[in-house]
């Protein structure tokens, strides 16, 4: 049974929520503007992310949008309260990031896959990024505009993107403000598919599908151990996979997933 709901702050329906199953799908909802992030929209955002990975039941999570474009980056009228001059002759001297969703997306153990339906620029791209896995329109793009606009990845970009295809081409991309295609995006690895438009939310619910088959548990741990690795040494890392392996080892799960490998069928997970 599939639910949705809507969060109004101000605007109406700027971010959807809908829960089917084991899986949520949090649809950006301003297709007029291209999905840029209003103030509103980063509030929204947040508080589904938020949710959906303190729900148990929730297995994985698709990020997506309305309209011919994923993100065009930030809507700056609205997020800055009146645009960008005001951002020049004041700029703020402290920006709280601890609840917004770059951070809340990376600090999350549920998965996330963004359905880039279209283009993402900017706030979009980092956003995409901080996804674990991307399905692409193969008419979609990604563009690094930040330098281009006098300012730099503010939303995690910086972090992520050397991670993901290295130093070199990370700074290629950031230092030129650059805009990549689809084909470019699968053959950099910033993206594991591309498909017709038409298709990206069915592929990214079929993969949404595969992962919630699978104990959650067991799934939430080994994204947790994922992050945590980018930053440890190999010795302290594998200390702490140990530590997370063994109340997995206790789990119902882990022993409804060796009873149903003996009994060559399929296991049923609950998530205990």
């Amino acid at each position: 049974m599939s639910t949705a709901e809507k969060l109004d702050h101000g605007t109406e329906s700027e971010v959807l929520y809908d829960l089917d199953g084991a899986i949520a799908t949090i649809t950006l909802n301003a297709p007029h503007r291209m999905n840029t992030i209003s103030r509103p929209m980063l509030e929204g955002l947040a508080e589904y992310l938020v949710r959906a990975n303190e729900d148990a039941d929730v297995r994985c999570v698709i990020l997506t949008a309305t309209g011919r474009a994923f993100c065009a980056g930030l809507d700056l009228k609205s997020t800055l309260g009146g645009g960008g001059a005001s951002l020049v002759a004041a700029p703020p001297t402290t920006l709280d990031l601890r609840n917004a969703p770059p951070t809340v997306l990376h600090q999350m153990d549920t998965p996330i896959i963004c359905a880039l339906n279209g283009s993402a620029a900017g706030y979009g791209m980092d956003t995409a990024l901080g996804c674990d896995i991307r399905v692409m329109a193969d008419d979609a793009k990604l563009s690094a505009a930040f330098t281009r606009r006098g300012v730099l990845p503010e939303s995690g970009g910086t972090w992520i993107l050397p991670r993901l295809i290295g130093w070199s081409r990370a700074a290629e991309i950031i230092f030129t403000g650059k805009t990549l295609s689809a084909a470019e995006c699968l053959e950099m690895g910033l993206v594991s598919r591309v498909v017709p438009r038409d298709r990206v939310l069915e592929e990214a619910r079929a993969i949404a599908a595969d992962v919630a088959t699978n104990a959650p548990l067991a799934v939430k741990a080994a994204k947790r151990m994922m992050r945590m690795g980018l930053d440890e040494p190999f010795a302290e890392h594998v200390h702490h996979v140990f530590l997370q392996l063994l109340p997995l080892l206790r789990s119902e799960d882990a022993t409804e997933g060796m009873k149903a490998f003996l009994e060559k069928r399929e296991p049923r997970f609950r998530g205990r």
